[in-house]
């Protein structure tokens, strides 16, 4: 390979030496010295090499630590100026949105219900603040740091380590994890137990990943021959492992916390060497956002800290929970690409998928968005009973039904057919509206009902704003609260807060199915997986 001179290296020395100075400075805000200074100088170690480190276990060879020879700029981000959102922006609008991936550790849905070590730590977050948690998956064709700076999510949750290149575009939050890189081998060979020994190994990661950062520092370190497969972005860790065991791949790299997780439910997996030790896992927030990130670190510090006496992690109960919840002890059902709910009317979303499909395609209706629906309304709960009266999967009150016989409604079909039917007659009523505000419409009065709606406009028209807007209409369901306003209503008070919060979180994840929709479509590895999963299944 082509040496990179004296002078260059100097240069990059000194860059190197501005950016740890920069993240210093950052944590040492924090008031944390002894703490400010490991964060610090964990990632020194990838930029100026200052020491040694070990990077294998057992009787694998010490080797010197893997230390960059470029600041290599990852050309598929395009937004590198941020936009302007900080904590008080985010606390205003009441809803705070986590970029993640959809996997089996990040964030994933079991029975509909959504899971996930990231998606729980960012729950917990969000709720010290008294604000929604908003999901935003990353999709193949865009970075997650260009959904961050261009606005559409406010931070990045997603296993993400701190690199000296992702420094270049975003903040960091204080760790909450630290993990090693290892190579990960199919078992029943003779694999490489040293990184000398990876000479004629194709070694597949995917594309704008640490792990593809890291195997390029070593070749240009260590001159060792082996060959890096660059996978299109669609395929995640798990989906990698997945295909490793599948014979399709020779060797990946695997964080090791990951591996642990995929190690409880696949059988195959060898671990190899150790390529990169104690990479720092962070939250990732814009470099205008400092409120943000200081408050992030407020919550994040009683739950994950580095020991004065022996440099180990420290975890709170909190943060063992979700450890053990999710890469020690998870639970076999807990697998991402399972799909076998038991109802017999499974499918990707909900244990009924397969049941609302032929329905609502016969209701004219997206299945997506009852599925969406009966999330918000029941969590999938068949015998689900509301304080109003309300029953089952779409909560039907039955005074205003067609079922004669209120205990019918507890059986999954007929209340498909009834919420349907209601939902139907709410998108008719709005049917002159652009598709967005007719459903946000037509969710809404399933919700409050028409009166309350008809009051809600007739009050937008009077402060001269758009009836046939939601964003308008949604501030005039909140002033129904006030009794200034609902005094003078023909319906009276109207639980305004509660209705423009159904919409939100129902319109959030119909956006959210479309995407994992795609994912499930794309997934390059599904469809082969069925005999793994039902092996899985019957542990």
């Amino acid at each position: 390979m082509q040496a990179i001179g004296a002078p260059k290296n100097q240069e990059r020395h000194k860059k190197n030496i501005m950016i740890v100075k920069r993240i210093i400075s950052s944590f040492t805000k924090q008031k944390k010295s002894h703490y400010a200074f490991f964060v610090a100088s964990m990632i020194a170690l990838s930029l100026v090499s200052l020491t040694a480190c070990k990077v294998g276990h057992n009787n694998f060879s010490k080797e010197k630590s893997i230390v960059s020879k470029s600041d290599s700029i990852d050309s598929t981000i395009r937004f590198k100026e941020p936009i302007h959102r900080d904590f008080d922006a985010i606390m205003a609008s009441g809803v705070i949105r986590m970029i993640t991936r959809f996997n089996s550790s990040s964030y994933f849905l079991h029975r509909g219900e959504e899971k996930g070590f990231e998606y729980e730590l960012a729950r917990e977050f969000a709720r010290r603040h008294r604000l929604a948690l908003e999901v935003v998956i990353s999709p193949e064709n865009e970075h997650p740091i260009d959904l961050l700076n261009s606005g559409r999510g406010d931070f990045i949750a997603a296993n993400f380590s701190i690199t000296p290149e992702r420094l270049n575009y975003v903040e960091f939050s204080n760790p909450y994890n630290l993990v090693n890189q290892i190579l990960v081998f199919r078992s029943g060979k003779q694999n490489p137990t040293s990184l000398a020994e990876l000479n004629g190994i194709t070694i597949s990661v995917r594309e704008g990943s640490s792990y593809l950062k890291t195997l390029k520092r070593i070749q240009e370190e260590k001159n060792y021959d082996f060959k890096i497969e660059v996978l299109p972005k669609i395929w995640d860790t798990e989906a990698i492992l997945f295909a490793l065991l599948d014979g399709q791949f020779e060797a990946t790299v695997a964080d090791d916390n990951l591996l642990r997780s995929a190690s409880l439910y696949m059988n195959g997996l060898q671990e190899g060497p150790v390529i990169s030790e104690n990479d720092l896992i962070a939250w990732a927030t814009r470099k205008n956002s400092p409120e943000l990130t200081e408050r992030m670190n407020q919550f994040l510090e009683p739950h994950f800290r580095i020991s004065e006496v022996d440099s180990l992690p420290r975890r709170s109960s909190f943060m063992n929970v979700l450890k053990s919840r999710y890469f020690d002890n998870r639970p076999a059902i807990y697998n991402v690409r399972n799909y076998a709910l038991g109802t017999g009317y499974e499918g990707i979303f909900s244990p009924f998928d397969n049941m609302v499909k032929p329905l609502a395609q016969e209701a004219g209706i997206d299945w997506k968005l009852v599925i969406a629906v009966m999330a918000q309304e029941s969590r999938f709960d068949p015998y689900a009973e509301s304080r109003m009266g309300a029953l089952g999967l779409m909560q039907i009150i039955p005074r205003f039904s067609n079922v004669y016989y209120k205990d019918e409604l507890f059986d999954p079909e007929t209340n498909i057919r009834e919420g349907l039917r209601f939902l139907r007659k709410h998108l008719n009523h709005y049917a002159y509206m652009d598709s967005t505000n007719q459903v946000a419409f037509a969710l809404a009065a399933y919700n409050v009902g028409m009166g309350h709606m008809a009051d809600a406009r007739r009050l937008t028209i009077d402060r001269n704003r758009d009836p046939n807007s939601w964003e308008h209409v949604s501030e005039s369901l909140l002033m129904l609260m006030n009794p200034h306003h609902y005094r003078n209503a023909r319906h009276g008070y109207a639980r305004g807060i509660e209705t423009v919060n159904y919409v939100r979180n129902i319109m959030n994840r119909y956006q959210l199915y479309h995407t994992l929709m795609m994912f499930a479509d794309e997934d390059p590895v599904r469809d082969r997986l069925d005999s793994i999963l039902s092996s899985v299944d019957k542990r």
